[in-house]
C-alpha cells in the first residue's frame, strides 16, 4: 500500500505485533475491557480480573499472525451479539450483486459500530471478504481505541482539519485512498451517507460525501464515468428497536431547547457499548443495485441514494406503533384499541416502556425517530 496513506489506512499484518503489544500494555484498555465484561462483579475484584484479562489477551495474541486471524478471534463475539440481542438478522438484494467486483457500500447510519458490523457479517456468512470501514477521527481520541479500530480494517476520515486548505488536502487524500482501495487493493468499502447518525430517523445523503468521493477524478474523465468506477451500492439497515433511542431523544430535545448539545467525552464509547449490548429486535440489511451511468452532479447522486435507501428500508411494527401514538396525542382513545395485531401491540408495549423515562417533548422526539421512515414511505407514490 502506498506510504502516503499510512496516516489514514487500516493496519496491515506487519503492524500487528506492535499494535497488539501496545494494547496489552495499555492499562485503560484493560480496565475498559474488565468494566464491560465483568460489569456485574464486585469492583474490588477488578485489579485481579485486570491481571487475568491481560494474561489471557497476551496468550491469545501470540497465536495471531494476521489481521484475518484477529477478525476470526472477534467472530464468536459478533455471533453471540446477534444471537442474544436480536430476534433475527435477514438480508435481501445481496444475491443480485456481482461481488467479484469491489463495491463501495453507502448506507444509512443509525448506529456507530453496528451498521458496518452487520454489513460485514452478512458478507462474511456469504463467503465474501469483509469491508474496509470509514471512521471519523472524532472516535479516535484515545490511542487504544484508534489501535483497536484500525486493526478491524477501519480507515480514518479526518474531520478536524483547521482550515479550508487543509480540509481540501484531507478530502483529496481520502478520495484517492478510496479509489486506490477499490481499484488497486480490490477491497470493498463501507461509508455512511452522512457524517453522524440519523438520530431523528431521517436518512439523507450529504452531497458533500459524493463530492469527496469524486474529488480525485482526473480532469479528462467525465463525472459519470468516474462514478461508475467506484461501483456505489446503496445499503439500507433497519432496526426494530434502537438501543440508543432514549439518549438520542434527549439529545434532540436539548438541541431544540438550547440550540447546542454538549457531548460528554465518553458518550461515543457509551453509545457503542449500548448499541452492541442493547436489544435490537429484528434487523434487516438490504443491498440495492450498483449505481448506473447518467449522473451529472453530486446532488443527483445524493437524491438517488436517498430514494434507494428509503425503498430498501424495512419498517417494523415499532414504526407503525410510533405513528399511532403520535396521532393519538391529545385524544382519549385507549392505545390498546389501535389494532388487534399482536405484533403491533408488542411494539406499543415496547415504546411505552421506553417513553416512561422521558418528558413529553423527549417522548415526541423518540416517537418521530421511529415514525419518520414509515411516514416517508407512506408519502411516496407507488
Amino acid at each position: 500500500m502506498k506510504a502516503k496513506f499510512d496516516a489514514i489506512r487500516p493496519f496491515d499484518d506487519t503492524d500487528l505485533p506492535r499494535v497488539l503489544t501496545q494494547l496489552c500494555n495499555n492499562d485503560e484498555f484493560i480496565r475498559t475491557l474488565v468494566a464491560f465484561k465483568f460489569a456485574a462483579w464486585p469492583k474490588r475484584l477488578r485489579p485481579l480480573l485486570g491481571y487475568i484479562t491481560r494474561r489471557f489477551i497476551l496468550s491469545k495474541s501470540k497465536k495471531i499472525s494476521s489481521l484475518r486471524g484477529f477478525q476470526r478471534l472477534v467472530e464468536p463475539y459478533v455471533q453471540k451479539m446477534i444471537d442474544t440481542t436480536t430476534s433475527g438478522l435477514t438480508v435481501s438484494g445481496l444475491d443480485q450483486l456481482d461481488l467479484t467486483q469491489t463495491c463501495l457500500f453507502v448506507s444509512n447510519h443509525r448506529d456507530i459500530a453496528l451498521d458496518p458490523a452487520f454489513v460485514n457479517w452478512v458478507l462474511h456468512i456469504n463467503k465474501q471478504d469483509t469491508v474496509r470501514i470509514a471512521v471519523g477521527d472524532n472516535l479516535l481520541k484515545k490511542e487504544w481505541v484508534a489501535d483497536l479500530i484500525r486493526l478491524n480494517k477501519c480507515f480514518i476520515v479526518r474531520r478536524s482539519a483547521p482550515d479550508r486548505r487543509e480540509k481540501l488536502a484531507v478530502a483529496k487524500l481520502l478520495s484517492e485512498y478510496i479509489y486506490y482501495t477499490l481499484n488497486v487493493d480490490q477491497q470493498h468499502i463501507w461509508i455512511a451517507q452522512r457524517e453522524g447518525r440519523a438520530k431523528d430517523g431521517n436518512d439523507s445523503t450529504n452531497p458533500a460525501i459524493i463530492s469527496m468521493l469524486t474529488i480525485n477524478k482526473p480532469k479528462d474523465v467525465e463525472f459519470s464515468d468516474y462514478l461508475r468506477q467506484l461501483r456505489i451500492v446503496p445499503v439500507s439497515i433497519s432496526y426494530e428497536f434502537d438501543p440508543c433511542d432514549i439518549s438520542k431523544a434527549r439529545e434532540l430535545h436539548q438541541l431544540d431547547l438550547l440550540g447546542t448539545y454538549d457531548k460528554p467525552d465518553n458518550e461515543d464509547m457509551r453509545s457503542i457499548v449500548n448499541g452492541i449490548t442493547g436489544q435490537k429486535g429484528r434487523v434487516h440489511v438490504h443491498f440495492g443495485k450498483v449505481l448506473a451511468a447518467g449522473f451529472e452532479s453530486p446532488k443527483q447522486v445524493a437524491e438517488h441514494l436517498d430514494n434507494e435507501i428509503l425503498a430498501g428500508y424495512r419498517c417494523f411494527s415499532t414504526s407503525e406503533a410510533a405513528l399511532s401514538l403520535l396521532q393519538q396525542q391529545g385524544t382519549e382513545q385507549p392505545i390498546s384499541s389501535v389494532s388487534a395485531n399482536t405484533d403491533l401491540d408488542l411494539a406499543l408495549q415496547y415504546l411505552q416502556t421506553r417513553l416512561a423515562s422521558l418528558n413529553t417533548a423527549e417522548q415526541e422526539k423518540m416517537l418521530m425517530m421511529y415514525a419518520n421512515p414509515f411516514q416517508k414511505k407512506l408519502s411516496k407514490p407507488h
